[in-house]
């Protein structure tokens, strides 16, 4: 008897701690303001908000490669002609670096590329909310073409 008065006693007891309660939601909504990046789930997945950008834009980036890249008498021999797709990165101070080749041409072109490139003068830098901050781009050099360039960011 003794043993069940204990069990009566703590079916109420049990039935309370296997209830959990409610979460709450205390956390503020997310407001969205224009020329501000939404918040994404990572934090590396962060991008500026304002592009890097060539000074002129992307006619005065054409008028630099076709005075500085020059056509390899070997390509140009072969009929080669298209893009070196390059990758570089815009420093916060708005010189280039880390030059690599994302897309081949052949291997003169791909150097004249890299040369070319290292020649190019500081951009204006990308910002994220008002600070400039380094950013990776892509940089399209042209041989044996007038293609208009176009950056990608």
């Amino acid at each position: 008897m003794k043993y069940l008065l204990h069990l009566l006693l703590m079916l109420p007891l049990a039935s309370l701690a296997q209830q959990t309660p409610a979460p709450t939601t205390d956390k503020q909504p997310i407001v969205l303001r224009s020329n501000r990046m939404q918040v994404q789930a990572k934090s590396a997945a962060n991008r500026p908000d304002k592009a890097p950008s060539f000074p002129g834009g992307a006619a005065a980036l054409g008028v630099f490669f076709q005075q500085y890249a020059k056509y390899p008498d070997a390509a140009r021999v072969k009929g080669i002609n298209g893009n070196v797709l390059l990758t570089a990165l815009v420093n916060a101070d708005g010189t280039l670096s880390d030059f690599k080749v994302a897309q081949s041409l052949s291997p003169d072109c791909d150097a004249e590329a890299i040369r070319a490139a290292a020649q190019l003068p500081p951009w204006q830098p990308a910002t994220r909310r008002g600070v400039p901050v380094p950013c990776l781009i892509q940089l399209p050099v042209p041989f044996g073409n007038a293609n208009v360039l176009k950056v990608a960011k």
